[in-house]
């Protein structure tokens, strides 16, 4: 089948947004607020993540199209549980940026695991209270 002949389609201003948790321990949320994370400020390295993956989504995911984004910007709001991010993806093209945000969304959301893992370990090696959740198309806009 292929990847979808796109060519027809008019050029028009494109925006998604896509959001999802990580679920945390109190202390490491403690530790993340006051900057005593090893690696240094997970939100800041996640940011840059989510961005660099955002742009690489026509190679992870086959059928998507290689678009030029003109924007991707990445917030995080620390709650009592954990963190929720949100990416915002801007581009003009002739299909949407759904999959570069929820790209966006989950690389980052894996690179706070990646940074904080060492706090939430278990004497067995093991994650029982971390949760990636609620990875999700929150709005799509066309015009």
């Amino acid at each position: 089948m292929g990847m979808i002949d796109v060519g027809e389609k008019p050029v028009v201003k494109r925006q998604a947004t896509a959001a999802g948790k990580i679920r945390l321990s109190s202390e490491t949320l403690k530790k993340v607020r006051e900057d005593e994370i090893r690696k240094g400020d997970p939100l800041l390295v996640a940011e840059v993540a989510a961005m660099n993956a955002a742009k690489q989504t026509h190679i992870l995911i086959p059928h998507c199209h290689q678009i030029p984004l003109d924007m991707v910007r990445v917030t995080f709001e620390l709650g009592r549980g954990g963190i929720e991010a949100q990416c915002i993806v801007r581009c003009r093209a002739r299909t949407g940026v759904e999959m570069e945000a929820l790209v966006g969304v989950s690389i980052a959301l894996n690179t706070i695991w990646d940074m904080v893992k060492y706090l939430e370990k278990n004497d067995q090696g093991q994650y029982p209270g971390t949760m990636i959740t609620d990875i999700r198309v929150i709005k799509k806009e066309k015009g």
